[in-house]
């Protein structure tokens, strides 16, 4: 009999974790802003989007191996332009395309650094589609649809600086394409 109650608490506490757990998701995924998300670093340790309150931010996906690979470049370049005005250019390495982003952090941490000389954050290597994306992206469909979920590698999300998504660009715009930098400086020019 005693064996039964040790099942059914067992059993019980499991269900209060489980429920739990998922009202956490459930919050995460209908955030009102960015700040709420966390990502593993590539260096190790956490990045949490808090960390840039007051900044604009713009999200991408990146690959190494992927024709869209040189838009490291732009980014770089972009970060370095307007870091000082309040930028934050964030590199999410994912293997969700093409199995384009197949090495482990520290490979891809020196093949940026050595062919592009990235220097901006980036997180460890993430799943960014799909049931097991991480809250960030659940939270990108919720707020944009589904249709402004990533489609490919170096999809871009820019967020204003006080935390709200402001856009999304597709892969096919460049970190040099005067309309993604014009929405960057309208951003930048305004108050958190």
């Amino acid at each position: 009999m005693s064996g039964v109650k040790m099942s059914s608490g067992y059993l019980n506490r499991f269900c209060i974790f489980i429920t739990s757990l998922f009202l956490g998701m459930a919050s995460m995924a209908n955030a009102k802003t960015a700040y709420l998300f966390e990502f593993d670093s590539i260096d190790g340790g956490k990045i949490s989007l808090s960390e840039y309150k007051g900044n604009v931010i713009l999200v991408v996906n990146t690959a190494s191996e992927c024709g869209f690979t040189r838009q490291y470049t732009g980014l770089q370049a972009l970060w370095d332009e307007f870091k000082e005005d309040g930028l934050v250019v964030l590199g999410i390495p994912s293997n969700d395309f093409g199995g384009q982003e197949p090495g482990a952090d520290s490979q891809i941490k020196n093949f940026c650094e050595v062919n592009f000389n990235i220097d901006f954050p980036m997180t460890a290597k993430t799943t960014i589609k799909g049931r097991d994306a991480h809250p960030f992206y659940h939270w990108v469909s919720d707020e944009l649809g589904w249709m402004a979920g990533p489609k490919w590698n170096f999809h871009k999300y820019l967020i204003a600086r006080n935390g709200t998504l402001h856009d999304s660009f597709s892969s096919m715009v460049s970190p040099t394409s005067p309309n993604l930098q014009e929405q960057i400086t309208l951003l930048l020019a305004q108050s958190g």
